[in-house]
């Protein structure tokens, strides 16, 4: 029985980020700086802590006059502006663990949707590629039982949260505060953890406001360099120029989007700050960010008008090759690597190196378009799917879909490269099936990343992945399979044998006659049809059958032949 495919979405054009962000250090900074900071940051984070546990338990009851009223509140002990950038920050926190609440819920689902399933079947019990199969002993299914029950009880402990609007924030992070009680295995000691912590809780940053001198009132950054602070009213004796503000003896010097942030405040528009201490390097930050208007998404067949590169996504490597415009793979194919072990600046850095390399070679070929799949592994990677596969599953989370994605699709902006995101169903599989043996040689060896690259890039094209077989060659007939033509992507039925129609005009059947499966014209100048016109005489009397030849040329006793031929075309 042929297997059953599911549907295909179709291919289309990543939206670029509407939203840039570039970061610099505050190089030179004095110890009054650095104490200026602290206090301030320290100042503001208690408030901002109050605040965020006062937009906790109004849940979903929370409205805009609440939200007014917290703000009157924050401003005698702050300014109007700390004020706003503080409740501001609380509500979009709130949202967020909302959302992250509603997302774990959804994996609670799934894990007790599979435990059920797996228990359903019997103990030993063959799984497949579409559902897993029964566990292995009856100690394992019974574990499983209860971890059922477990889980069950989980989920409607989240529910009622989610329905009552309760969310679970951690000022600081709760890894950092789990961290506390396995300070060995974190390597840290206890006045370091503590550090880290308040670091971490400190609140330094102020959103941008329109029409503002340079963009922003409450953290001033002037073309030259200069940062300047609003400080808080309680701390206001700690000013060094007038109108209570405190100028950083450190300069800013943005080496990426420079220009890009210079136009932006030259025209007083909105740009947000944020000052950070890295503590572990003793380092302190300013990051700068804006919003503008995303780019217009150009239509598919335009950015794939001088070919398209796909790219298959790997957990160490990308896998790309270089299509045409009609679907053949050019030249060899790249691969691009990266390591993600490490911290998270590590990955960040390496997944961004390899993007780099891929963008400077498709400039370097000259393609506007890179095929990518829209691959998200939230229901491949959950616990309860794969079991013991404890690899599979580390090798599933490891890959970095979500941030190479969006990484890729800001940086392809940038360098004026569209980004086609592709259903990534049956890449792999037919990518093997299709095209690794047939782009293998002796001189190239293609990889199952390497193909599927190839059919992730045919998909975005709208052609088929799938290629015909030729039959035997000692055969042509059907029995031995459709024969090796490639139908155009928009034909019906593309990715099924041909029909064969006759296309001889002596051949083709009338209008009252059922249709045939006779031979189809090749396309070769003996395909064209021939008007033949034949004079045959009749056979002697001693002839006894008194019949006409069909056949005189094979007829060696027949007449001579008077013929008349005229070649027409069509």
């Amino acid at each position: 029985m042929a297997e059953r495919l599911r549907p295909i979405a179709a291919s289309f054009v990543a939206a670029g980020p509407c939203g840039v962000a570039v970061r610099d250090r505050l190089k030179g900074l004095t110890a009054r700086d650095e104490l200026v900071l602290r206090r301030v940051g320290a100042y503001l984070g208690v408030l901002a802590s109050r605040d965020l546990a006062v937009r906790c338990r109004a849940g979903l009851e929370h409205s805009a006059q609440a939200w007014a009223e917290r703000k009157r509140e924050l401003t005698p002990l702050s300014s109007s502006r700390w004020a706003g950038a503080i409740t501001k920050a609380s509500h979009d926190q709130w949202a967020l663990a909302r959302r992250c609440h509603l997302a774990h819920i959804r994996t609670l689902e799934s894990g007790i949707a599979v435990i059920a399933h797996r228990l359903s079947q019997p103990i030993g019990a063959k799984g497949s590629k579409k559902a897993p199969g029964g566990y292995r002993s009856r100690r394992e299914w019974h574990a499983k039982t209860r971890r059922l029950h477990v889980l069950t009880d989980r989920l409607q402990r989240e529910r009622a949260d989610y329905e009552a609007g309760r969310v679970h924030i951690v000022r600081g992070g709760k890894r950092l505060l789990n961290s506390r009680h396995h300070l060995a295995a974190a390597q840290l000691t206890e006045a370091e953890w503590r550090e880290r912590w308040q670091a971490e809780r400190w609140f330094l940053q102020a959103d941008g406001e329109s029409g503002k001198r340079y963009g922003n009132e409450t953290i001033r950054l002037t073309p030259d360099g200069q940062v300047s602070i609003k400080l808080p009213a309680p701390l206001a004796h700690l000013a060094n120029v007038g109108h209570g503000r405190y100028v950083l003896a450190a300069r800013v010097r943005f080496a990426h989007r420079r220009q890009e942030w210079a136009d932006r405040i030259d025209a007083d528009r909105a740009v947000a700050y944020r000052i950070h201490l890295e503590v572990a390097r003793g380092r302190w930050y300013l990051t700068a960010s804006w919003q503008h208007q995303p780019t217009p998404i150009i239509p598919l067949q335009a950015a794939l008008a001088g070919g398209v590169i796909g790219v298959d996504t790997n957990a160490d490597h990308l896998a790309a090759w270089r299509l045409d415009v009609h679907g053949n793979p050019i030249g060899n194919p790249r691969r691009f690597g990266y390591d993600l072990s490490g911290g998270a600046g590590h990955r960040d850095a390496q997944v961004r190196h390899a993007l780099t390399r891929l963008l400077h070679w498709a400039r370097g070929c000259q393609v506007m378009a890179i095929a990518i799949e829209d691959l998200d592994f939230a229901q491949e990677a959950t616990r309860e799917k794969h079991g013991r596969n404890k690899r599979f599953r580390r090798l599933i989370s490891g890959m970095p879909t979500g941030k190479l994605k969006a990484r890729l699709t800001s940086m392809a902006q940038t360098a004026g490269i569209s980004v086609v995101a592709v259903d990534p169903a049956y890449t792999s599989r037919w990518g093997a099936q299709h095209w690794q043996n047939p782009l293998t040689s002796r001189t190239r060896r293609t990889s199952r990343h390497d193909a599927a690259a190839v059919a992730i890039a045919r998909r975005a094209q709208q052609h088929p992945i799938r290629r015909r077989t030729p039959p035997p060659p000692h055969d042509q007939s059907d029995r031995a399979g459709h024969r090796s033509v490639q139908a155009e992507p928009c034909a019906a039925g593309c990715e099924e044998t041909r029909h064969r129609t006759p296309d001889h005009a002596h051949d083709a059947p009338g209008p009252d006659t059922a249709r045939t499966r006779a031979t189809s014209t090749p396309n070769t100048v003996r395909g064209t049809p021939v008007q033949l016109t034949f004079t045959v005489q009749e056979r002697s009397s001693n002839d006894p059958d008194g019949r006409t030849c069909c056949y005189p040329s094979r007829c060696s006793s027949a007449p001579p032949i008077t013929t008349s031929t005229s070649r027409t075309s069509g």
